[in-house]
């Protein structure tokens, strides 16, 4: 896949504070529940991108190939925490609004596991991954792994590397 537009060259300032805004949003929530909830709403999206860059984020940072493995069956696994099973509901409401999630629901177990600034702190960094799925998806972006994290290019007021062609052949 080759990517139709690079935001990062297209429209610097935007996309340096939507960087920057990233970074922040998710300062104060577990480093690996926010990868959980980016890998979730990746999928749901469809985002192979942001699939590719955070299930490689989370595994530098720890996080077991089991668990995520198993992210895609959540409700069903028994590996994920409370705290963990709230922020994935939320997540799922949130990204599947269309759809007519139990709102309610999710937000009743959010409550239970959440201060209210992390709800808030949470909701935005649902909102920011959903945005960055768009970006992906709509320009066609990839992410090559092994190179400076994302997080890690903004704290440094970096724009990560420049979106790049797929190497591997499309699937059929």
């Amino acid at each position: 896949m080759t990517p139709t537009l690079n935001p990062f060259a297209a429209a610097p300032a935007a996309m340096k504070a939507w960087m920057d805004a990233s970074v922040h949003i998710a300062a104060g929530l577990e480093p690996s529940l926010t990868e959980l909830v980016k890998i979730r709403s990746s999928q749901i999206n469809q985002c192979a991108n942001c699939l590719n860059m955070h299930t490689a984020e989370a595994r530098a940072a720890g996080e077991t190939e089991q668990r995520l493995h198993l992210l895609a069956a959540w409700r069903e696994a028994p590996v994920y925490s409370d705290r963990e099973r709230a922020a994935l509901g939320w997540t799922e409401a949130l990204t599947r609004l269309s759809e007519g999630a139990d709102l309610a629901a999710a937000r009743a177990a959010l409550e239970a596991e959440f201060t209210p600034e992390e709800q808030v702190k949470l909701t935005l960094m649902i909102n920011v991954i959903n945005g960055w799925n768009r970006l992906a998806v709509g320009f066609h972006l990839w992410y090559e792994t092994g190179k400076a994290p994302a997080a890690a290019a903004a704290k440094a007021g970096q724009a990560p590397a420049a979106p790049a062609p797929n190497p591997q052949p499309a699937l059929a």
